[in-house]
């Protein structure tokens, strides 16, 4: 079972503090020089269909299901998109937009029914904020059904970073995937791939400001990654800006779904490479390298800190002194989606306008992953006097401790609360919450 202190604190040696507040952090995407992306459309069309991805070495592809897009990569404008979804599977699917605030008519189970099998739905889907997201087929995947992949999509910057180039990086952990239909004795091997592939190499020059874009694609695996001998300027985490601050020891933590948007100034010498190192609990392990080209670094010295990125449509603060303050459980009254109904009791219910204290207690004995939909929230300091410099939307609570967030429920609708125990082939349980 994984043990978050053992990746804390015996690996990347990232102080407590700052790693718990971490846990909210089809081929190797292009890497893009700035101002070369594309128009983004105004209609996006997605479709589910049958797929496959080699996640061992010396094996045959295993079957998944995966989405994609009419557009390659998947960059979009900020503003509202009209999305068209076919379903091309067995069963029915449901997509899952994490990091998308304030989308009703797009919200999984609540307010939009699994889409039938050779069916096609049309929504529009709001895009109020700049950042790293991912759309997600899961919510409704069962122990009999084939593992599925998350799709990665860009929402662009008004006033774009100064950087080189840019990377996302979705690390996907087949060992939760595979657990169910590989059964094993003891817990699974893990099985890492990076954007769909075994340890690639990624074109990097001397002297770059990189903008690496990663995202925990695993449903249950909370990961720790570092690079080696490059130092780490966090900038986003979970499709929101954050301060900006180093990370310690070059180290990100990222709950599962979770994602991290960094800059990296690249002081590799021409020819040379740093590796990615990954750490699940148990070990660590390269999983992909930055490969400097031969060129002539592109800059002797460092471009000065970036500032922060906007904050868009987040509150700048929230009233917590008169917050209505509730206990959530992590365990107990929680369904699976199969068995979910949106006329169950919600978990709790709010007027639009107020500002909710959530106490996350997880009572079991693996360390639980959160996942709020419809809205960020702030980590609160322990003393409830102030909040972490950034904003989430997912948090791991360990075995037998209480976490409390502060959220502005701004949103009216009807939204999904997610709790999963972080070991492998864990269900995904739901509940949802109300916003008048």
């Amino acid at each position: 079972m994984l043990r978050t202190r053992l990746i804390a604190n015996r690996f990347f040696a990232v102080d407590r503090r700052r790693f718990m507040a971490g846990f909210g952090t089809a081929g190797v995407t292009a890497i893009l020089s700035r101002g070369s992306a594309a128009q983004a459309p105004r209609t996006l069309t997605l479709e589910a269909k049958p797929s496959s991805i080699s996640v061992r070495p010396s094996e045959a592809p295993t079957p998944i299901w995966g989405l994609e897009s009419s557009a390659a990569p998947l960059r979009l404008k900020p503003g509202q998109v009209e999305v068209t979804f076919r379903n091309g599977l067995p069963v029915p699917a449901a997509l899952d937009w994490r990091g998308i605030d304030g989308a009703p008519a797009a919200e999984p189970l609540t307010a939009r029914p699994p889409v039938p099998p050779g069916a096609e739905v049309t929504f529009p889907l709001p895009l109020r904020r700049a950042g790293t997201y991912f759309v997600d087929l899961r919510p409704l995947a069962a122990a009999n059904t084939l593992p599925c992949r998350p799709l990665a999509f860009i929402v662009e910057d008004s006033v774009p970073l100064v950087v080189d180039r840019e990377q996302t990086i979705l690390i996907e952990d087949w060992r939760d995937e595979l657990a169910a239909s590989h059964p094993e004795p003891g817990d699974p091997p893990s099985s890492f791939t990076i954007n769909g592939k075994i340890l690639p190499d990624i074109a990097i020059r001397s002297g770059d400001r990189l903008r690496l874009r990663f995202i925990n694609g695993s449903q249950q695996q909370v990961i720790a990654v570092r690079i080696e001998r490059l130092e780490v300027r966090v900038m986003a985490m979970d499709s929101a800006p954050a301060e900006p601050f180093p990370a310690r020891n070059s180290a990100l933590v990222l709950a599962p779904g979770g994602r991290v948007d960094a800059l990296i100034d690249v002081t590799t010498p021409p020819g040379g490479a740093a590796q990615i190192l990954l750490h699940d609990g148990r070990q660590a392990r390269p999983v992909a390298r930055l490969v400097a080209s031969g060129e002539t670094p592109i800059r002797s010295t460092p471009l000065p800190p970036a500032p922060a990125l906007p904050a868009d449509s987040l509150p700048a603060q929230l009233d917590l002194k008169s917050a209505i303050r509730l206990d959530l459980a992590l365990q107990g009254g929680w369904a699976a989606p199969a068995d979910f109904s949106a006329a169950q009791a919600p978990a709790f219910r709010l007027k639009a306008g107020r500002t909710v204290v959530l106490a996350l207690n997880n009572r079991g004995e693996p360390a639980t992953s959160f996942h709020l939909h419809g809205h960020h929230f702030r980590l609160l300091d322990r003393l409830d006097d102030g909040w972490k410099p950034f904003w989430l939307d997912t948090l791991v609570v360990e075995p037998g401790q209480t976490q409390r967030i502060a959220f502005a429920a701004t949103f009216p609708g009807h939204w999904l609360i997610e709790s999963t125990a972080t070991r492998p082939a864990a269900p995904r349980l739901i509940r949802w919450y109300g916003v008048d």
